[in-house]
C-alpha cells in the first residue's frame, strides 16, 4: 500500500520509494502528490523489466545551440537513478543536490525499486516532465526500453543526459557523462595478469545480467586486459569467454547474490584463484563466500567502482584492485549542463569521459595505478 511520508513523498509499502523529491524541501501540491501516488500504484502493477545496456563511448562532440528558456522562472532539474540504495547512486544524488543548490536550481529525484525497474524510471520521467523539468539526468536500467520515454521528453523540449550508462542507441539521449567501462575492466585485467605471473589463472566472473552493455564492457575489458581475448567490440552485449574462465554467474551487482554466485562457483571448481566482479557489493559477497570456505587468502578479487567502502576493502585486503569511477563528477557536470541550457540555450551533446583510476596497494610494473590513500581521498569523486 502506498502512503505519503512526512516530506510529501509517495512511497511504496515495500521496496524502494518511487517518488519525486523537491531538493529544497518544498512541498508538492496536493494534486501532484495524488498524481505521483497513482503513478506509483500503477508501477507496482507492471512486471519488472530486467534488461539494461550501455553503448560504447563515442567521440566527444561540441555543444549545439537550442532555444533559450524564457527569462525568469525556476530552473527544474530531474535526476533518475537505477536505485536509491546503491552507494554509487546515493553519492550521485548528493553531487546533483549540491550543484543544484549552488546554482539556484530545484532538483527532483526518482528511482526504480531495484536495478532493472524500467517502469519505475518511466513513471519518474513522466512526472518530471509534468513538473516542468528543463532537463533530466538518468542512469537507465533498461537502455532500450527507456528510449520511447526519452524521445517523448526531448519532443517536449526537455534535455536528457545519460549518466554512467548510455542509452541504446547512445544518441537517443542528448549527451552521455560516464566512465569508460571497457577501460575500467581493462585496467583490472592488466593488473591481474601481472599479479598472477607464474600462476595459471582459474577464473570466476561474477557479472551483472545478460544483455547489459555496461556489464559486458567491464567483463570483456577485463579478459582483454588479462590477454585472454582480443579484438572485442567495445559496444558488444555478448560476454567473451576463454578456457581460463571456469565459472560465470550473474549477480545484478548485489552483495547477497554475489555471495551465492561465489558459492556456486566454488562448488563447480574449488581451484578458482582469480575472481572478477562487476562491482564492489558483488566483490564483498564473493569475499564472504571465500572466507566461509577458508579460501580468502588463496583467491585474488578485482572489481570496479572505487567507492569509499570498496577502497577500504583494498586497505583491508578483501579486494586486491579496483577501478575507481566518479559519480559525483557525473552528476555535477549534468546539473551544470542543464542549467546552462536553461539560461543560454546551449545543448550538451556527445560523450564526456568522467575518468577512471586503478586503485591498489600492490602496484605492478607497467600498470598505472594509485594507492588506497589516493583512493580514499578521491572515492566517489571527493576532493
Amino acid at each position: 500500500m502506498d502512503e505519503n511520508d512526512s516530506q510529501g513523498r509517495v512511497t511504496r509499502g515495500v521496496g524502494t520509494p518511487l517518488h519525486l523529491e523537491p531538493s529544497s524541501n518544498e512541498i508538492l501540491t496536493e494534486g501532484t502528490r495524488m498524481n505521483l501516488k497513482r503513478a506509483a500504484v500503477l508501477a507496482l502493477a507492471i512486471p519488472l523489466i530486467t534488461a539494461c545496456s550501455s553503448a560504447a563511448p563515442a567521440a566527444p562532440s561540441a555543444s549545439t545551440e537550442g532555444s533559450a528558456a524564457p527569462a525568469g522562472g525556476e530552473i527544474v532539474v530531474g535526476l533518475i537513478t537505477k536505485t536509491e540504495t546503491n552507494p554509487f547512486f546515493v553519492k550521485m544524488k548528493e553531487g546533483a543536490q549540491a550543484k543544484a543548490t549552488e546554482l539556484g536550481a530545484k532538483l527532483l529525484t526518482g528511482a526504480g525499486a531495484k536495478d532493472g525497474d524500467n517502469e519505475g524510471q518511466v513513471t519518474a520521467m513522466e512526472n518530471m516532465i509534468n513538473a516542468g523539468a528543463k532537463g533530466i539526468l538518468i542512469t537507465p536500467s533498461d537502455t532500450k526500453a527507456i528510449v520511447p520515454s526519452i524521445q517523448k521528453a526531448r519532443a517536449a523540449g526537455v534535455v536528457v543526459i545519460a549518466l554512467d550508462t548510455a542509452t541504446d542507441p547512445q544518441d537517443a539521449s542528448d549527451a552521455l557523462f560516464a566512465t569508460d567501462n571497457f577501460k575500467a575492466g581493462l585496467l583490472i585485467g592488466e593488473w591481474a595478469a601481472k599479479a598472477m605471473t607464474g600462476k595459471t589463472p582459474v577464473i570466476a566472473t561474477l557479472d551483472l545480467a545478460p544483455g547489459i552493455t555496461v556489464g559486458a564492457q567491464r567483463h570483456n575489458g577485463f579478459l582483454q586486459g588479462m590477454g585472454l581475448v582480443s579484438g572485442i567490440a567495445t559496444d558488444s552485449t555478448d560476454l567473451a569467454t576463454s578456457k581460463e574462465v571456469v565459472c560465470a554467474q550473474d549477480t545484478h551487482g548485489d552483495q547477497t547474490e554475489g555471495q551465492t554466485a561465489m558459492e556456486n562457483c566454488l562448488s563447480k571448481n574449488a581451484d578458482i584463484n582469480l575472481v572478477y566482479t562487476i562491482n564492489e557489493p558483488a566483490a564483498f559477497g564473493a569475499f564472504t563466500a571465500l572466507k566461509n570456505a577458508g579460501k580468502e587468502k588463496d583467491v585474488t578479487i578485482v572489481s570496479v567502482d572505487g567507492g569509499c567502502q570498496g577502497v577500504q576493502g583494498v586497505v583491508d585486503g578483501k579486494i586486491a584492485a579496483t577501478s575507481q569511477q566518479y559519480p559525483l563528477k557525473m552528476a555535477e557536470m549534468g546539473v551544470e549542463a542543464i542549467v546552462k541550457y536553461a539560461k543560454e540555450g546551449v545543448k550538451p551533446s556527445g560523450y564526456t569521459d568522467t575518468g577512471v583510476t586503478l586503485i591498489t596497494d600492490k602496484a605492478q610494473d607497467g600498470v598505472d595505478s594509485k594507492d588506497s590513500a589516493f583512493g580514499l581521498a578521491n572515492c566517489w569523486g571527493n576532493k
